[in-house]
C-alpha cells in the first residue's frame, strides 16, 4: 500500500535540528513511513552540508536512514513539466511546486511542509498541512 504523506525537505531537515519538539514531530512523521522525493534527499544533504557542517560520513548515514524509512519518489521530466504548469496556477515558487507535483505523483494526499500555503488544496488531490501548525 503506497503512503498518503509526503514530506517537504524542511520537514525531513528537522529530524536532525535541536529544537526537540519540531524534531519530535519531524521523527514521528518519518516512522510513518511517508514519501519523499529525490529533491528531498537533495535539499537535505545541501543543508545538512552547508548549514549543519555535518561530515560527508554521517550525512551519508543520513541517506541511508532516508531511503530505509521513506518511498522515494524519483523526479522525471513530466514531474518537472507538471511543477511548472503547478507554479503557474497556484502561484507557487517553482521548487515548491515540484514538491507538491512529486507529492501528486506518488499518490499522495497530504504533503507536510512548514512553509507552504497551510491548508491549501491543490488540484483537489494533495492538501498541504504545516505539521508543526496542526
Amino acid at each position: 500500500m503506497p503512503a498518503t504523506d509526503f514530506l517537504d525537505s524542511n520537514v525531513v531537515i528537522y529530524s536532525y535540528a535541536t529544537d526537540q519538539a519540531k524534531k519530535s514531530r519531524a521523527l514521528d512523521l518519518l516512522a510513518g513511513s511517508p514519501t519523499i522525493s529525490t529533491q528531498v534527499i537533495n535539499e537535505t544533504v545541501s543543508v545538512l552540508r552547508r548549514k549543519q557542517l555535518m561530515p560527508v560520513e554521517q550525512i551519508a548515514t543520513a541517506i541511508d536512514d532516508l531511503t530505509a524509512w521513506c518511498h522515494v519518489f524519483l523526479v522525471d521530466i513530466s514531474t518537472i513539466k507538471q511543477a511548472l504548469d503547478l507554479a503557474a496556477r497556484y502561484r507557487l515558487s517553482y521548487f515548491d511546486a515540484l514538491m507538491v507535483a512529486a507529492a501528486i505523483g506518488s499518490g499522495c494526499t497530504t504533503l507536510y511542509s512548514e512553509d507552504m500555503h497551510h491548508g491549501l488544496v491543490v488540484d483537489g488531490v494533495v492538501t498541504i498541512q504545516n505539521p508543526f501548525q496542526i
